[in-house]
């Protein structure tokens, strides 16, 4: 199947909005609009065979060259105009390149014969051996005794590549718009989302609260380790395709339902927020695919170009056109980090309150002058061996912390949200005590009377 049919099939398959749709790559249009370029280019007898072995021998400094810049000498990155110059040996006006076929022998020698005739010649003609920097081991060649020949610049006048990069460019900033547009949007939604969530979860208000706040915390962990739009892991660092993306996003509805952590959720409120969340993944999801369909349109587009012209330009017009989202490909990165700070983050994360010398609750919190923090417990036993070094970053500090060190707001931030591992921690931290105090043979047991 032609990628112009898949392209129009894969937009109305996945049920994008008509104005999405309406936005995409036209890709036809660009087809029809290269089949002029290439037809412009073979009249003036610059076919892409004739350009393909001008480009092979590039690397000659005294074989003829050409180059095609997109940027030509305009000053808005956004309106360029495609410039294609040709540098050749001349001989009494007659181009002489063995490398050219006589029909753009002929078209060359007409363009020199009209820059002559002219007294002012224009700013893209020079009739001297003076090179631009992009060719200046030409102008070595040049002042060489042995080289009778002298070197013009000339640049070729065409129209169709023009339209056709003014067509990609203007279609590439209307899909940047849109999808900073919705992008803003999803964002907006991922912070009334995550307001939503820390009002219905506060633990004061009631066990039916707490409840819900241990499942949220539960079904985030999944969504964490499911890495569905981004993984941070070292294997495989980056941002997944639309297809990962969808198998992940199903691995963590599976694990949710398994798990039946749904039905977990008491309170309406959190209930309807799952599902806001679940709607949420999918949006990013559908912008996800709609920009890869968009992405991969261009770059079809661009090799088409190179493959019937020979011009080169594939790699040139991403780096030309100065793309923010479309070619950039950051928007699931740059999400992702947003759900991260604006909506994971309201619900607590225990690994995050960890003391990173026993890994458990970091209560009683100490926090050090270098503003790394501590279990109290930790601190104490390290002082007790002679150490002053922070274990983190090694500053000099350990010595200097006393009972104003210890963190009270984050003290209470652990007892309402963390109560169980508290509990815990503390009970740990008797333990440990008793054991230093009666020996390694005390037990906390209740005493049994017989």
């Amino acid at each position: 199947m032609k990628f112009a049919q898949e392209f129009r099939k894969s937009l109305q398959r996945e049920g994008f909005p008509e104005k999405w749709v309406n936005s995409a790559v036209p890709y036809g249009q660009l087809k029809k609009c290269l089949k002029k370029v290439t037809n412009e280019l073979q009249e003036l007898g610059l076919d892409k065979d004739t350009l393909a072995q001008l480009a092979a021998t590039q690397k000659d400094p005294s074989a003829v060259a050409f180059h095609y810049n997109l940027d030509g000498k305009a000053t808005d990155s956004r309106r360029f105009r495609p410039r294609l110059t040709f540098f050749i040996h001349l001989a009494d006006g007659v181009a002489v390149d063995a490398k050219l076929t006589p029909s753009t022998r002929d078209f060359l020698k007409r363009i020199v014969s009209k820059t002559e005739e002219t007294p002012d010649p224009p700013e893209n003609v020079s009739s001297h051996a003076n090179l631009t920097p992009e060719f200046s081991s030409s102008d070595q060649v040049c002042s060489s005794e042995e080289e009778s020949l002298a070197v013009q610049k000339i640049e070729v006048p065409l129209v169709f590549d023009g339209e056709f990069f003014d067509i990609l460019q203007t279609d590439v900033s209307t899909l940047d718009a849109l999808q900073e547009e919705e992008q803003d949007k999803i964002g907006k939604e991922i912070v009334l989302l995550g307001q939503d969530i820390n009002i219905a979860t506060k633990p004061s208000k009631g066990r039916k609260a707490r409840g819900d706040l241990e499942t949220w915390r539960k079904i985030f962990e999944l969504y964490l380790d499911a890495r569905i739009f981004f993984s941070v892991l070292e294997t495989d660092h980056g941002a997944r395709t639309s297809s990962q993306a969808v198998e992940q996003l199903r691995w963590f509805q599976e694990q949710v339902l398994s798990k039946k952590l749904i039905h977990h959720l008491r309170i309406e409120n959190s209930r309807q927020a799952y599902t806001r969340f679940l709607n949420l993944n999918a949006l990013l999801l559908q912008t996800l695919k709609f920009q890869e369909i968009n992405n991969l349109a261009v770059t079809k587009i661009l090799k088409k170009f190179d493959k019937r012209t020979s011009l080169g330009v594939s790699r040139a017009f991403p780096v030309t056109i100065r793309s923010n989202h479309l070619l950039a490909g950051s928007v699931a990165k740059d999400l992702c980090a947003q759900m991260s700070n604006e909506l994971i983050s309201v619900v607590p994360q225990l690994d995050d309150y960890l003391c990173p010398i026993c890994f458990a609750v970091a209560y009683w919190p100490v926090r050090l002058e270098c503003t790394h923090i501590f279990c109290s417990r930790c601190l104490v036993k390290m002082s007790r061996k002679g150490e002053r070094f922070c274990p983190l970053c090694r500053a000099d500090v350990l010595m200097r912390a006393g009972p104003e060190s210890f963190d009270n707001t984050r003290a209470a931030f652990l007892r309402e949200y963390f109560p169980k591992e508290v509990k815990e921690k503390v009970r740990a931290n008797e333990r440990e005590r008793n054991r230093e105090i009666f020996g390694p043979d005390y037990s906390d047991s209740p005493c049994s009377v017989m």
